[in-house]
């Protein structure tokens, strides 16, 4: 694995190089566990549109990918537990900035089996939590192929995040 401040050296140059502006790179966690009716993934609102979403974010200096995931879930959601060094599928979406501006983001998706949700977390008053049914789930987020990567996992975790 490579750090994340060496990707964006590498997405820089290559930038540079073509004179187009690469994908930004975000990453998100797939929170998930084990319920009664089978695996259940947990989503949260986001903060402008209110949409369902998995807690995603920017990995920040030396982090790995998969850290950077777990953090995101924790500030997010306030969710913790063991998480996938790998990636278990990626997507694309245009992320909207405040000036209007779109970046195209990559964002990596690594699975998180929850084992403790807090009481109080950073961003509690910015967003809800809920936990769904993964096939709920993938019927709820926006983009297709995060529908596809959810409802893929839903069908065999441990499989997949092994």
């Amino acid at each position: 694995m490579i750090s994340y401040t060496t990707r964006k050296q590498l997405l820089e140059r290559i930038r540079t190089l073509f004179g187009g502006t690469p994908c930004r790179l975000q990453v998100a966690a797939l929170p998930w566990r084990l319920g009664v009716d089978g695996v259940e993934v947990m989503l949260v609102t986001s903060r402008g549109t209110g949409r369902w979403v998995l807690p995603k974010g920017w990995p920040e200096k030396n982090e790995y990918l998969h850290e950077a995931a777990a953090r995101e879930a924790f500030e997010e959601a306030g969710l913790s537990g063991g998480i996938s060094r790998s990636a278990i599928g990626r997507f694309y979406y245009g992320k909207v900035l405040r000036s209007g501006m779109e970046w195209r983001c990559e964002v990596p998706v690594f699975p998180l089996e929850v084992d403790a949700v807090a009481d109080a977390w950073p961003e509690m008053k910015k967003r809800r939590r809920q936990w769904f049914r993964a096939i709920d789930a993938a019927r709820l987020v926006a983009e297709p192929d995060l529908a596809e990567i959810i409802g893929r996992f839903g069908a065999n975790p441990r499989k997949i995040a092994a």
